[in-house]
């Protein structure tokens, strides 16, 4: 009984930093503005201090909401780590009651996990699969 990362939970894991990437760069994108407006503005007319201000609340919002969704990928990625782990031994049986097996290991993939049955048929963990 093993566990094991295919090829494809390689691409997940990519998947999900391109996805940090992706927010990093909107990140970036929004740091690279907000500096470019206060370096063009007028000097006869600087921004006034309450919308620099809002700025700053809604770059510290931003900043937190990156570093929340962050940690919600890594206990998500754990809590599928110990349901991968839990089912390792055990019986299964597919939704529609055609495919059972003992599990032999178990894929994680983009969307969850793949038990892989002692004789090679594979079952996604989905609603209505059991467990015994």
């Amino acid at each position: 009984m093993s566990m094991t990362v295919p090829a494809t939970g390689a691409s997940t894991y990519s998947n999900q930093s391109d996805a940090v990437s992706k927010t990093q760069v909107d990140y970036q994108s929004f740091l690279k503005l907000l500096v470019a407006q206060m370096k063009n503005q007028d000097p006869t007319n600087p921004m006034d201090s309450t919308q620099y201000m809002a700025q700053l609340a809604a770059f510290s919002q931003v900043e937190q909401s990156v570093q929340m969704n962050t940690k919600l990928d890594q206990m998500l990625q754990s809590s599928t780590l110990a349901q991968a782990d839990a089912i390792i031994g055990r019986t299964v049986t597919s939704a529609d009651g055609e495919t059972s097996g003992k599990v032999a290991e178990v894929r994680l993939i983009s969307n969850g996990i793949v038990a892989v049955l002692e004789g090679g048929k594979e079952i996604t963990m989905g609603p209505g699969v059991k467990i015994s």
